[in-house]
């Protein structure tokens, strides 16, 4: 009974703790809602703030120079359908936007802000309140992206310092040392060192000086700050995850984090903030990726370019990774319109047929093995079958659908560089595939006739009649287009050396 009312107490505290914003003050004009996909999962958009405000004590961590509060840091955080892969993506704070109407204090709606001189952190800063505006920079980051918010999550520097200090301390790595006239340029000197050169760990103050440093590193630019930032979210995830994401882990943190926590209404208890994260856990580190989205400079500023920028906002919007991996969750065989572009496939005099004996190729090898699947056939529910005996060997299947032919008469496996031995694990269980090396990345099956008779389509296959193909399906937007190189060869994944990429200039 003590410990029920203990935890009981911990938990209307935490409760009590938790700010929310209101609601009304998010704009009316907003993009769609994403679409569920084929077993009811959808895509959850968290947008990230860290206030720079100078209320409740943050002053005497590094708050802002000036009254109120503006956005020092945001990232907008994709987790795909299949809640396995997730994306966050930093949009730098002197980026020149359009900020549009918003809710002030005394109830009325400011108008457009558009200009040279209009910065995307000014949104946070709509009508001049400490705690800021974060449904304006929510509107803002709306319009920008064409992308619908579900969740916003405002953390002040208070905030930030407890949790790392909740976790007890973060790994970061600095290429050289960083002495007190970096974090403070107004010093006009050196100072003492704060920061040394290399990994160490940090938590509180330390933790705060390295997210915020721009000075003494790199060409002083925000990028490299982002780079930093990114570096040091991948590292506290991890961290966290290591420590697993269970009640024993997250209530401290939630202990820290709720105290100069504000939310939307919709994580307004603390059930709420654990179910969101506890729908995080299965995500794997090389699976997060944080990426900024292509900018140029204008002056001292930044503004993005628009053309590449929306290819990246369309493919969130598709649900597509960053490597164009449909993660719209697992389904049984998708339209045919989602399957790439293909060639018809090859004879099989074309490919000598490669079958390895099932029984070499141990279960517990294939877990880092991704692989795609399509029905080449016109008999429904292959590919769900191939993509279900391979899950059952522990490969990572990434996709089940339907391939742009159906024609395919013996199953034929393809593979992009280096994955030759991967696919021939992957063929000894399907025998009398045929193995072919492709200029697309990754391993990827595409089921064919014997495949089908084996598995219970013998009947549709039989007569080749292009109506037992899934072409009744409902149609599928396009494919957005291949992201640009400037995105992709930039990306972070969580699991990269902290070391890398943590300088720009």
């Amino acid at each position: 009974m003590l410990l029920a009312g203990a935890g009981g107490a911990l938990y209307y505290k935490l409760n009590g703790n938790i700010k929310t914003f209101d609601q009304d003050a998010v704009s009316k004009d907003r993009p769609p809602e994403a679409a569920a996909d084929a077993d009811g999962n959808k895509p959850v958009n968290i947008l990230l703030i860290g206030s720079d405000s100078r209320g409740a004590g943050n002053s005497d961590l590094g708050g802002g120079d000036s009254e109120g509060a503006r956005s020092d840091t945001t990232i907008l955080l994709h987790v795909y359908a299949d809640h396995k892969h997730a994306v966050g993506i930093s949009i730098p704070r002197n980026t020149l936007t359009a900020i549009p109407p918003c809710k002030l204090p005394d109830g009325t709606w400011s108008k457009e802000r558009k200009g040279e001189a209009v910065l995307f952190n000014a949104a946070f800063s709509v009508g001049g309140t400490s705690e800021g505006n974060p449904a304006c920079t929510q509107n803002t980051v709306e319009k920008i992206t064409g992308i619908r918010i579900n969740h916003t999550i405002v953390v002040d520097f208070s905030g930030f310092a407890a949790m790392t200090k909740a976790v007890n301390g973060v790994d970061i790595c600095l290429p050289k040392a960083i002495y007190e006239g970096d974090i403070n340029p107004k010093l006009h000197k050196k100072g003492q060192e704060v920061l040394p050169v290399g990994r160490q760990k940090v938590e509180g103050q330390k933790a705060l000086d390295y997210v915020r440093l721009r000075y003494g590193i790199g060409d002083g630019s925000d990028i490299g700050r982002m780079k930093r930032q990114q570096a040091f979210m991948s590292s506290m995830i991890s961290t966290v995850k290591k420590q697993g994401l269970n009640p024993t882990t997250l209530l401290p943190l939630a202990d820290a984090a709720t105290k100069s926590l504000r939310v939307d209404q919709g994580l307004d208890s603390v059930d709420k903030l654990m179910s969101l994260a506890l729908s995080l856990k299965n995500i794997d580190m090389h699976d997060l990726k944080f990426v900024t989205p292509p900018w140029r400079f204008s002056g001292e500023n930044l503004e993005l370019v628009d053309a590449d920028a929306k290819k990246l906002w369309d493919a969130i919007k598709a649900d597509r990774t960053l490597d164009g991996q449909n993660a719209t969750g697992q389904q049984s065989d998708a339209p045919a319109t989602q399957a790439p572009a293909l060639p018809p496939p090859p004879a099989a005099t074309q490919a000598t047929p490669t079958v390895p004996p099932a029984a070499t190729t141990p279960a517990t090898s294939n877990r880092n093995i991704k692989v795609a699947v399509y029905n080449g056939t016109v008999a429904s529910g292959m590919a769900g079958k191939a993509a279900e005996q391979l899950k059952a060997a522990k490969f990572m299947v990434t996709k089940a659908g339907t391939a742009a032919s159906t024609k395919y008469t013996t199953t034929v496996i393809e593979y992009g560089s280096g994955q030759k031995a991967n696919a021939e694990k992957v063929a000894a269980f399907f025998p009398g595939a045929t193995v072919e090396a492709a200029t697309a990345a990754g391993i990827v099956v595409y089921v064919g006739k014997d495949f089908a008779v084996a598995n219970g389509g013998a009947a549709a296959v039989s007569g080749e009649t292009p109506s037992a193909a899934p072409s009744a399906a409902p149609s599928a937007a396009p494919a957005p287009e291949p992201l640009p190189s400037s995105i992709t060869d930039d990306a972070r994944s969580a699991d990269d050396d902290i070391c890398a990429k943590t300088t720009y200039g």
